[in-house]
């Protein structure tokens, strides 16, 4: 199977990691640098950005289907690629579903980007499939900054990542959340640390959720064509660090880095 995926970062490799737990993949990932973080964009630009994206990446490879592996854009730009892009395309949702399914308290918690939480998407997700339970929302400031600086093998504090989340756990009857829906693809980059700092509550990773859809609605094409090498992640900005960083892509099975600014 032949995929793109893209996000603003390296958030999206948490779903590539599911999706080649799931089946055999090759893929091109865009890491729009250059458009992070999406929650700073309206939501016009972030559409048009990533319309884009989408052009460029299909003139580079002839995709079997596309990732918008990133919740922001989720919440925003399906529907108008769907439109314009005869390829199937799936996007990634937190799984309320799943936390309010399992959770024993009934009382559960989302920790979203602010851009995330502030979006209708969310508050309509909640409505649907969380109605019996109380449900806290938390839009984390730098937690994705912070997801990427740690892949990139920088050091950051468990004390760091506690001032992001703890707010969450604040307001009254929030001690009793048992189970937290994550809405960012880059929060599961940092899932053991969160869950060895918040002991007893379960963060459910959608990301296995979106290779199953995958799955579901892709037909795989053939061998791999186009003018980049399966595989390959595509920054729109030259990235930070960037041999440390090629370092943990290579761990990732992503072993070619380019530029290309779109």
């Amino acid at each position: 199977m032949r995929l793109i995926l893209i996000d603003s970062g390296v958030g999206g490799l948490t779903v590539a990691r599911a999706i080649r737990a799931t089946m055999p993949v090759q893929m091109l990932y865009v890491a729009d640098n250059a458009g992070f973080p999406y929650g700073a964009l309206t939501d016009v630009d972030l559409v048009a950005r990533i319309e884009r994206l989408v052009v460029r990446a299909l003139d580079l490879v002839d995709a079997d289907g596309l990732v918008v592996a990133c919740n922001t854009a989720s919440t925003v730009v399906l529907d108008a690629l769907r439109a314009r892009h005869a390829i199937p395309i799936i996007g990634v949702v937190p799984a309320v579903k799943w936390a309010a399914s399992i959770s024993e308290s009934r009382r559960i918690g989302v920790l979203a980007t602010a851009a995330t939480v502030a979006r209708p998407y969310l508050a309509e997700l909640i409505k649907r499939f969380a109605g019996d339970c109380e449900v806290f929302v938390h839009g984390a400031a730098g937690l994705a900054d912070l997801a990427e600086r740690a892949f990139r093998g920088e050091l950051v504090a468990d004390s760091a990542l506690i001032d992001e989340i703890a707010p969450l756990f604040a307001p009254v009857g929030a001690d009793a959340i048992d189970t937290v829906a994550l809405g960012c693809t880059h929060y599961p980059l940092l899932q053991a640390r969160i869950e060895a700092a918040f002991p007893g509550v379960r963060f459910l990773d959608p990301a296995g959720a979106v290779a199953r859809q995958v799955a579901r609605v892709v037909s795989p094409g053939g061998a791999w064509r186009g003018s980049v090498a399966p595989d390959t992640v595509l920054f729109t900005a030259q990235p930070e660090h960037r041999g440390a960083l090629q370092a943990a892509l290579r761990a990732e099975a992503f072993p070619r880095l380019a530029v290309s600014p779109i």
